[in-house]
């Protein structure tokens, strides 16, 4: 899970297009991001991400639009 935070807000319809340009992007890298979660007024980014390594993930984010996470949280699922 990553997390982005942007000074003064963000729209969700900049993220929908930052996510999207993520999508077009992730196969060259064995990366899926797979959700995002958005707080517009706090600025604040969270996106769950499948990938080889934070490094992978953090790649897809700069060639696609350049907004890399502040942080990486690695997380497993469990029912």
């Amino acid at each position: 899970m990553d997390e982005h935070t942007i000074e003064g807000g963000v729209s969700a319809a900049d993220v929908a297009a930052a996510h999207q340009a993520d999508l077009a992007t992730q196969g060259a890298y064995g990366v899926n991001y797979l959700k995002y979660w958005v707080d517009e007024a706090a600025g604040k980014i969270f996106c769950l991400v499948e990938a080889p390594d934070a490094e992978a993930a953090n790649t897809v984010h700069r060639e696609a639009h350049g907004l890399v996470a502040d942080k990486i949280h690695p997380v497993s699922e469990h029912a």
